[in-house]
């Protein structure tokens, strides 16, 4: 009797401490993702960068499958049986927890109530308000390169099946920009026979070509039309550039470099693109351009000197100087990091808010451990208010700081090409927390 009395008491107990344990984990889960939600708080990273999720507490379960499937890591977190963005600075956007989600708790948005974004208004064929002219890639809000890919393929699938394709002496399609988007739209139109042209004002790879030198891009492997899959995961500036050069050799694609879109018209039978070289007529546009548009400028007294300049291409080139970074965002945060590395140099970093948080954990990582080393000096909450040939003045807390002052690179970002946007008709909405 004792012995069946044992045995029932082992048969029952196994699945109440199972059930215990699992209720251990599940708390000490919440316990650290309440701590990473506060310290986000506490640091003023409250503001994630671009498209983010929005969850709906009224169709979560809380079965966790959008923590596991986010790439970044914390940037989800279960908080009293629901998930929740407790990490939303370190958010860039990969859309994996909407799609793991098994009951559609989950928007993908743009911007907040603070921090507004303009998105030209697309159709789920990229197709803008204006028929047989698409938009791709980062103008459209995505910046991940393997999601400019495949946009840039889909477009030019649903660009393909236009009426009108083949006919008459025009183009077909005039791609403008050769970034991922773009290139991915050029293969995609060669692979169709399609007859287009590719316009670029810069270099291939667009907004990745002016990343600075050693820059870790994120990427995944990805599909790329003529090419086939291509198993990229964290590389650099450099060998993903390598790789773009390499496909545009062996494709013998034609891409018009240094080539800027001045108008885009509508005819009769489509468009009329005219450049600052040429003039081309097509039934269709795709426009594969970046967000950063023209470089966003401090307008302050001196900034027209040759030692200032919006971006980063060699750290190389500032050793032994005094170099000021003028920005809080990725772009700024790495431009810092790899120029304090250069010997002899002496590095500054201003930025107008109190705390980083555009820019991802690592980047800030890296900027504190290079101020606890004392090299890079920090100024938030600051603002350049002029230039010299040899200084720089910058106002923190109503403080005037004359500093030295070599070189400065402003990394303030860009002014999205809106008015261009509007001359020729798209629509452009301001998105505040909406898909």
């Amino acid at each position: 009797m004792d012995s069946i009395n044992y045995q029932q008491i082992v048969f029952y107990s196994i699945p109440v401490l199972i059930i215990l344990l699992f209720a251990l984990g599940r708390n000490l889960k919440q316990l650290k993702h309440q701590k990473i939600q506060r310290d986000a708080i506490e640091a003023g990273l409250t503001e994630p960068a671009s498209l983010h999720p929005v969850m709906n507490p009224g169709n979560c379960i809380g079965c966790g499958a959008c923590v596991t499937a986010c790439p970044e890591g914390t940037v989800i977190g279960m908080i009293n049986g629901k998930a929740e963005l407790i990490n939303p600075s370190k958010c860039i956007g990969h859309g994996a927890c909407k799609a793991a989600c098994p009951f559609d708790a989950i928007s993908l948005v743009f911007g907040t109530e603070k921090r507004g974004v303009d998105i030209p208004h697309v159709k789920e064929n990229f197709e803008t308000n204006i028929p047989g002219l698409f938009i791709a890639g980062e103008l459209g809000g995505m910046g991940l390169i393997r999601n400019a890919v495949e946009q840039g393929r889909q477009a030019m699938e649903s660009i393909r099946k236009l009426s009108g394709m083949g006919q008459g002496d025009r183009l077909d399609v005039v791609i403008v920009g050769a970034g991922p988007a773009g290139l991915s739209a050029t293969l995609s139109a060669k692979q169709h026979k399609l007859r287009s042209a590719t316009i670029e004002q810069d270099s291939l790879g667009g907004t990745v070509f002016n990343f600075p030198r050693g820059k870790l891009v994120m990427t995944a492997p990805v599909q790329m039309p003529l090419v086939g899959k291509i198993n990229l995961r964290e590389t650099t500036k450099e060998t993903l550039l390598r790789l773009w050069l390499k496909i545009e050799k062996d494709q013998q694609l034609k891409i018009n470099y240094r080539e800027k879109v001045e108008d885009i018209k509508q005819d009769g039978e489509g468009f009329i693109v005219t450049t600052n070289k040429s003039t081309y007529k097509t039934r269709a546009v795709l426009l594969c351009i970046g967000r950063r548009g023209t470089p966003r400028k401090l307008g302050v007294p001196g900034e027209e000197l040759p030692k200032v300049v919006y971006n980063l291409i060699d750290p190389g080139q500032y050793k032994g100087q005094h170099v000021l970074i003028v920005g809080g965002g990725d772009s700024a945060l790495e431009a810092a990091n790899s120029i304090a590395e250069q010997a002899g140099s002496n590095v500054t970093i201003s930025y107008r808010s109190d705390s980083f948080s555009r820019a991802k954990q690592k980047n800030r990582d890296k900027i504190t451990q290079a101020e606890a080393n004392r090299k890079i000096n920090v100024l938030l909450s600051s603002n350049v208010k002029n230039f010299t040939e040899d200084k720089v003045v910058i106002n923190q807390h109503g403080k005037e700081l004359e500093i030295p002052n070599d070189a400065a690179i402003v990394c303030a970002g860009g002014i999205l090409p809106t008015p261009f946007l509007k001359q020729i008709g798209i629509e452009v909405e301001t998105k505040r927390g909406t898909a």
